[in-house]
């Protein structure tokens, strides 16, 4: 879950602390690049695409899924996820050193067909990998990862962590983590009897 669904929970939550120092970064960005102030309507503009573009790039990654299940593979698959969500990471993380929102914009989008790519894998992946008799607890996870990053991002989104105007690109950067977890120990995990079985003919494999 650490690299699955957790990653859409945290998204959803952490955009809102930020809120205000991302409005105000705009305004300072429009102000040294054309050497006028924007208006409210293209702050509240860039705003929008911010916190809307990651829906799109859900769609995106969740149509993507199904090819990345059966050409990589349930855990290949779930691998994979990370490449984005550490790219997002980095896009957001420097946006501010880099004097761009654009950066933020696209970092979301990105960001956004991790947790479309996450959501889609997550759960064949867990639940064909499990016992029988425990599949109906495993296939939860997705939904427990979902509550527990909405719970950390919320968290870290305070005022006394990093939730300040300072901190708020390490706060956009967040995803970054629970990639570098996956990465660490998922390779360590087996992939689905189903995938070697039925696509990849490995009866060996699979028993």
């Amino acid at each position: 879950g650490i690299g699955g669904t957790f990653h859409y929970g945290l998204q959803v939550s952490i955009i809102n602390s930020p809120a205000e120092y991302i409005k105000s970064f705009i305004h300072e960005t429009w102000l040294k690049r054309y050497g006028s102030s924007p208006s409210k309507e293209i702050i509240t503009l860039m705003w929008s695409f911010i916190v809307s573009i990651y829906c799109i790039g859900g769609l995106l990654g969740s149509m993507l899924a199904g090819y990345f299940l059966v050409r990589f593979g349930r855990k290949k698959a779930m691998l994979l996820t990370n490449i984005p969500a550490l790219l997002s990471s980095v896009l957001m993380g420097l946006s501010r050193l880099c004097g761009s929102f654009e950066m933020i914009i696209i970092g979301r989008m990105v960001s956004g067909a991790t947790a479309g790519l996450a959501l889609s894998i997550h759960i064949p992946y867990a639940g064909e990998c499990a016992p029988q008799r425990l599949r109906g607890a495993i296939a939860i996870t997705a939904s427990t990862a979902i509550a527990i990053g909405k719970f950390v991002g919320f968290a870290l989104g305070l005022r006394e962590v990093l939730g300040v105007d300072a901190l708020w690109p390490v706060l956009m950067a967040a995803n970054a983590v629970p990639a570098l977890v996956q990465l660490l120990t998922l390779p360590f995990f087996p992939d689905s009897p189903r995938y070697l079985l039925i696509d990849k003919k490995d009866k060996e494999g699979c028993i």
